[in-house]
């Protein structure tokens, strides 16, 4: 398939991926914590409803409590450390109340662990960082795409019939590539190198790990927020698992 076929058959993706990266390109411009803040946090609300939806709960109660863990990380030092008090707190009020279903955890680990991480990782790092994030899973994901439509035949797994081993490879060696020249800026370059080449995996994974939920709940897709995009974990599920592994790299051997 020609790349005119591609654009002419997934233009309105194209479209909507391009005014999102305008949108998070004013964004970062603007460099303020409590817009990054904010911006995500109204993310991290609509991919709680999504996660409901995926993991087929039905209780409210889980929007109290990312709710309240959001509000907490605008002024918590460790954002990252939230999780496991909110893990403590949901399991204490499950022990005394036994209304809670205990399945309500799992939204406490997808995808509110990847959100933390990126609130974290600006932290840390600032805005900057973000950019060697973007390119390396946008490059993964759009890499894995384009190869794979063009020269890909051997299927990846069944977790995501679409996908092959050549596009995996493909997108997962031009993302660390491009992410490693980003990346320069925060270490050296073979440390850059490592980092995105095991930010631009986890990316594969954090998408094939939506892909399965979504199977699992037998739906398309996550949401309908975003025109020929889906909802907010389909256009974050990448970045929800980067995020994680960037941020602790990052810290370890940048």
């Amino acid at each position: 398939m020609s790349i005119n076929a591609l654009y002419e058959q997934y233009k309105e993706r194209i479209l909507t991926g391009s005014m999102l990266a305008l949108g998070a390109i004013v964004i970062g411009a603007i460099d303020n914590f409590f817009l990054i803040w904010f911006f995500l946090g109204t993310l991290f609300m609509i991919a709680l409803f999504e996660a409901n939806r995926l993991f087929n709960l039905h209780s409210g109660a889980i929007y109290y409590y990312g709710f309240a863990l959001w509000v907490t990380a605008a002024f918590y030092p460790s954002v990252e450390e939230l999780f496991f008090i909110a893990a403590i707190a949901y399991a204490a009020v499950l022990a005394y109340s036994q209304k809670l279903d205990q399945r309500h955890f799992a939204p406490l680990l997808y995808p509110t662990v990847g959100f933390l991480f990126f609130l974290t990782l600006y932290n840390d790092y600032g805005v900057g960082s973000y950019v060697w994030l973007i390119v390396v899973v946008a490059s993964a994901d759009i890499g894995a795409f384009v190869v794979g439509k063009t020269i890909g035949k051997t299927p990846f797994s069944k977790t995501s019939p679409k996908k092959t081993l050549e596009g995996v490879f493909g997108g997962i060696a031009i993302a660390t590539v491009l992410g490693a020249i980003i990346g320069i800026q925060y270490s050296d370059f073979f440390p850059a190198l490592i980092i995105s080449l095991f930010t631009a995996i986890s990316a594969i994974f954090g998408d094939l790990f939506e892909s399965y939920l979504k199977r699992q709940a037998d739906v398309k897709d996550s949401g309908t927020i975003f025109p020929g995009h889906g909802g907010v974990l389909d256009r974050l599920d990448g970045y929800l698992f980067g995020a994680v592994v960037m941020t602790l790299l990052m810290r370890s051997i940048s």
